[in-house]
């Protein structure tokens, strides 16, 4: 049984770690090692981590803790998609999903419990926001991710897990200090090591931390564009009142980094008679010239209580024809996982906000 005041490994990053360490008057070197048993090896208790001294590992036994994130539900799509329903410590939940494709497989991660905002085709959006995830939950789910694929294997080739996209519920942007910490802990080299350029960071438009994002920490954006004018935005992707089009396009211009080989996605749900007609197609072109990019096409996804319709195949495909022929690779993300709500836009939890006394009784009762 762990103590109630346990130091949580996962989620420290280097100069947590060495700052733990020097408190317990160890050497420099053991970070090193403590830091690659947690992320690198993926060590469940302090026994296993045979490179360490003994007495080290039983001090850290006793005032520290591996935990990883509770698993509520494991659901398995028929088409080889898995959902993790996550119960974090103080009893909130969030969800994530792992997509098995033929040359690659993709760990989608929530940043926050509900969401920031509202888009109102988007499932996660009707669940308020409770709270942002922590450094520690984050990367906790790549780390639980892995434990249940079995792919912590050394050497490490071939990975399940080749790339990473904050797609799942919330918004990064608006969680950027934990998120920020937590990718860097996942792209470190000499740990998780994934690589920036595996990495996909997907934004409604927060503006004012897009160029701070590409920056410091040089992932691939995907931005959820979704309508090509202010008024239909406002609508559908409630942010853009505060940060419209025109903002959010000069941002996409001059995110760091972007080129032809590394470019901007404009992610757009295709939503039937609402978005999705050739007008629109060309109104796109428009918007997004000069800027390096790419659009997904993404069949809208229904959950229940949806008020929209997804386009029609033909439609979709028209609408695809269009944009390539402009020069901008257009494809149409194929839906996976549908039959267990694992879809773009599908991600929801029962989470509530907890006031201040239920939210430290939810805490001292539960066992992550």
């Amino acid at each position: 049984m762990m103590p109630m005041d346990a130091i949580h490994l996962i989620g420290m990053d280097r100069s947590d770690m060495d700052g733990l360490l020097a408190n317990m008057g160890e050497k420099a070197f053991r970070s090193k090692q403590l830091w690659q048993w947690v992320y690198q090896k993926g060590a469940v208790d302090f026994s296993s981590m045979t490179s360490i001294a003994k007495h080290m590992r039983e001090n850290l036994a006793l005032m520290a803790t591996l935990k990883r994130p509770f698993i509520v539900k494991d659901l398995l799509s028929s088409d080889g998609t898995r959902k993790w329903l996550l119960r974090f410590a103080d009893g909130q939940e969030a969800e994530m999903v792992f997509i098995p494709e033929v040359d690659r497989g993709t760990l989608c991660i929530s940043s926050q419990v509900g969401c920031t905002l509202t888009c109102k085709f988007c499932h996660t959006g009707t669940q308020r926001l409770v709270r942002n995830l922590t450094a520690e939950e984050i990367v906790g789910q790549v780390i639980l991710a892995r434990d249940m694929l079995g792919d912590w294997a050394s050497p490490p080739i071939p990975r399940k897990i080749t790339n990473i996209v904050l797609m799942g519920m919330g918004e990064p942007l608006y969680n950027y200090e934990n998120m920020a910490k937590a990718l860097k802990i996942i792209m470190d080299p000499e740990g998780i090591a994934i690589s920036k350029r595996r990495i996909t960071l997907s934004t409604s438009g927060v503006v004012p931390m897009m160029n701070q994002c590409g920056e410091e920490l040089g992932v691939n954006l995907a931005v959820s564009l979704h309508a090509t004018n202010n008024v239909l935005r406002n609508e559908i992707v409630p942010l853009n009142k505060k940060y419209p089009i025109e903002l959010l396009m000069e941002a996409c211009r001059t995110y760091p980094g972007l080129n032809n080989a590394r470019r901007i996605t404009f992610e757009y749900v295709m939503l039937k008679g609402v978005n999705d007609s050739l007008t629109d197609a060309k109104a796109l072109i428009k918007l997004i010239q000069g800027i390096p990019s790419k659009v997904n096409l993404i069949p809208f996804n229904p959950w229940p209580g949806t008020i929209y319709e997804r386009s029609t195949d033909e439609q979709i495909h028209a609408f695809a024809e269009v944009v390539m022929k402009a020069g901008y690779p257009s494809p149409v993300r194929s839906p996976r996982g549908e039959d267990i709500l694992a879809a773009c836009g599908q991600l929801k939890s029962q989470s509530l906000k907890l006031k201040y006394n239920d939210r430290i009784a939810a805490s001292e009762g539960h066992g992550c």
